[in-house]
């Protein structure tokens, strides 16, 4: 286990400036998402911690040591990629032997009892003399995984290590690293562009865009209180409104919503309102103190246990989730209704 800070770290390509003084702090044995759309950094980033790309500035330390300018091997860093990169002519048991083989790592008998280890860890131990091509994608996956892991590496990288699974697959793999961490304590930095995922599985979120990171903290603050546009609408489920705070009061929705602005500063530039939190209700029977308005219902998408509602209000589309036990009520509702606790201010 070990803490990664990343400081100030910047690296261009020729002109192409792709990381734009950096900074994250990820706690010994933490497990933290670098989330963001394509082409925002994540992967660059990755490769400088594991060594592969040098910094154009900054720095990278782990446990107070500055390993910039480290040689790969030396780092005691995993890279895991999103292709799996197994030999497909070695046997299971090499390729996850292989980093302690080019590490040097060990007597024979001893690098054999960390492979089964590792092995045994993603519940693979009976599939060690088969071949890649022997073995599903979620098996390989976890091949992958384990020759990760078996040089018990001071800190995990996994680059969309899930993105190639099926859907099914994805939501048993995001179980298992869940349990994996809890055993192994590693400190790990998920790689990915699914919100789900880094929803799922993490103690903090890191969002980048552009490279540079828009929001930093647990999945709660991410997902409740986006610090802006892009984050309240790359989190996903939120209906961003163009809102403007003036002379104490929040007006959005050509005045339909016009209360008090609160402590909502007169930076906001727009307002958040989760899908949940929209209530489709009749006119009269708004809940106590709720905001309500018109809206045009325009389609009903059957979810299952939720339904999913989209209105039209003014030029402002909105989206409502409706829980099943509602979705009666909803059908019959002429207005929507939210409550201003959940009202979200947002900035550019």
């Amino acid at each position: 286990m070990a803490r990664l800070q990343i400081d100030n770290i910047s690296k261009s390509f020729g002109r192409n400036e792709v990381l734009k003084g950096l900074s994250a702090d990820i706690p010994d044995g933490g497990f933290v998402s670098l989330l963001g759309p394509s082409g925002c950094g994540k992967s660059t980033l990755m490769r400088l911690v594991a060594g592969l790309e040098q910094t154009s500035g900054g720095q990278i330390l782990i446990d107070g040591e500055d390993i910039t300018d480290l040689a790969p091997e030396h780092r005691h860093v995993a890279l895991m990629f999103q292709s799996y990169a197994l030999f497909p002519h070695m046997s299971v048991a090499e390729n996850v032997r292989f980093p302690l083989a080019m590490r040097k790592g060990g007597t024979a008998d001893e690098q054999r009892a960390r492979v089964a280890e590792a092995l045994d860890m993603v519940q693979l131990g009976q599939f060690a003399k088969r071949l890649p091509k022997q073995l599903s994608g979620g098996q390989q996956q976890r091949v992958a995984l384990a020759r990760a892991i078996v040089a018990r590496p001071r800190v995990l990288l996994l680059d969309e290590p899930l993105s190639n699974l099926d859907a099914r697959l994805r939501e048993d793999m995001q179980i298992e690293l869940i349990e994996l961490h809890k055993r192994l304590k590693l400190t790990t930095v998920f790689v990915t562009h699914d919100q789900d995922e880094a929803l799922s599985l993490s103690d903090s979120i890191i969002l980048m865009r552009n490279g540079v990171i828009e929001q930093s903290g647990t999945p709660e603050d991410l997902y409740d209180r986006p610090v802006n546009s892009f984050v309240a609408d790359f989190m996903g489920g939120s209906n961003v409104v163009p809102a403007k705070v003036s002379g104490g009061r929040l007006t959005a929705l050509n005045g339909a919503i016009d209360i008090p602005a609160g402590n909502m500063p007169e930076t906001t530039t727009a307002i958040a309102i989760r899908q949940e939190h929209l209530r489709p209700v009749s006119a009269n029977a708004a809940p106590e103190g709720a905001i309500l308005f018109g809206a045009d219902r325009q389609t009903r998408v059957f979810l299952g246990s939720r339904a999913r509602y989209r209105y039209q209000a003014g030029d402002q589309v909105l989206h409502a989730l409706v829980p099943g036990e509602h979705i009666a009520t909803a059908d019959a509702a002429d207005c929507l209704s939210v409550d201003p606790a959940n009202l979200r201010p947002l900035r550019d």
